[in-house]
């Protein structure tokens, strides 16, 4: 959830008459959520989006969990990790998930598609910690750039143009809605004072995207396994308008204004996000606190119902030794974690840390799917152990 906003032209009242030039009436579409009970947008089209030239054989894709994998802390060591694929799609290397949630990394060879994506089943966060470019979507442009959390609710159409130079993103996928955080909301949906982003910080599309060729112009649909393909004979970007607040937008990791304390703050200060079964942090540089005998380190923790991701952006974790950029590291419930030895001590005294890091903690376990196997870590379990 962001905030109303619209773009384009748009008639004065919704579900009334808006004719195109010619005299024919524009086509509008609801993109609701919830039923009718959620948040949603009005889009108005040169063509009805109902209509289809031919549909395709489904693909299979997707992505298999790790039979008989162990209880383990674990490092995924994946800072070596090149371009993963092709485009967009085939670049995507799922390494985490369970039936909330994926995690995968994505560094596509290809800087452009030449198809349009929907998925329909999950909304999805793109952090890009390498790269730039452009977002198009029925909803518009939107510019994103490294550091970038893009939210895209699901259904929508999109494709992705990038700059050259180095990318890689990181994709999670999220059956639920992904959702600005609720205890920093009023009663009407704003962004409270004490916030660490407000609705200034969240970048909608720019400009429309309204595009009247005609042709053959494929979709590929995600959902249930598979890759579905339509075929339409106009552009999806054909949208003249739209308003609402359900659309695509982007948020900085660099905006979000941490949170700090007199003694150690625990990592729900850090929340940026949620959405059902996880949530989703961001750790930005921030001043460590202030009390005369805090200790900076994080304590031991037992996580008695979540599992712990740590995807590392930036810096030096000054809890974690042999932790590069691009890792992965992974602590599940049932098993106690804290800072490497030696970590604590050296802290007392830090006034400041530069670390950037991406957290994602589930309420449900987490598994290593068969991709994420290459990278593990075998020595991390013991790293405790001076």
């Amino acid at each position: 959830m962001a905030y109303y906003y619209k773009l384009g032209e748009i008639p004065p009242k919704r579900h009334t008459q808006f004719r195109q030039p010619d005299g024919s009436l524009y086509k509008e579409e609801l993109v609701s959520s919830k039923g009718f009970s959620g948040i949603y947008s009005n889009l108005y089209h040169i063509n009805a989006p109902t209509r289809v030239k031919s549909i395709g054989k489904p693909v299979r894709y997707g992505s298999k969990i790790a039979e008989d994998n162990p209880l383990l802390q674990t490092h995924l060591k994946t800072t070596g990790i090149g371009t993963t694929g092709g485009d967009w799609l085939e670049a995507r290397k799922v390494l985490l998930k369970n039936k909330d949630v994926s995690m995968a990394l994505c560094n596509p060879s290809s800087r452009s598609m030449d198809y349009f994506y929907k998925n329909a089943e999950a909304d999805e966060v793109i952090f890009i910690h390498d790269g730039s470019g452009w977002l198009l979507s029925q909803f518009g442009k939107l510019r994103i750039k490294s550091g970038d959390y893009v939210v895209i609710p699901r259904t929508t159409i999109y494709k992705l143009q990038w700059d050259e130079g180095p990318l890689r993103t990181l994709v999670i996928e999220s059956a639920g809605p992904v959702e600005t955080v609720k205890r920093y909301r009023n009663e009407l949906g704003q962004l409270l004072e004490h916030s660490p982003y407000c609705e200034r910080d969240i970048r909608p599309p720019s400009e429309p995207v309204t595009e009247t060729r005609k042709g053959e112009f494929l979709m590929k649909i995600k959902k249930g396994g598979y890759l579905h393909q339509y075929v339409y004979d106009y552009s999806p970007f054909d949208v003249v308008g739209w308003d609402g607040f359900l659309y695509p937008y982007a948020l900085s990791i660099h905006d979000f204004e941490p949170i700090t304390g007199r003694i150690h703050q625990p990592p729900p200060v850090h929340q940026t996000f949620q959405a059902h079964g996880f949530v989703i942090c961001s750790f930005v540089p921030r001043l460590f606190d202030y009390h005369p005998l805090s200790i900076p380190a994080p304590y031991n923790h037992s996580n008695i119902d979540s599992d712990e991701v740590l995807y590392y952006v930036e810096g030096n974790f000054m809890s974690r030794k042999g932790i590069e950029r691009g890792s992965f590291t992974l602590h599940p419930g049932g098993l106690p974690h804290g800072p490497h030895p030696g970590t604590v001590e050296k802290s007392i005294g830090a006034k400041e840390t530069e670390e950037l890091a991406v957290m994602l903690d589930t309420f449900g376990p987490l598994y290593l799917t068969d991709e994420a196997l290459e990278f593990v870590d075998p020595n991390y379990p013991m790293s405790w152990t001076e």
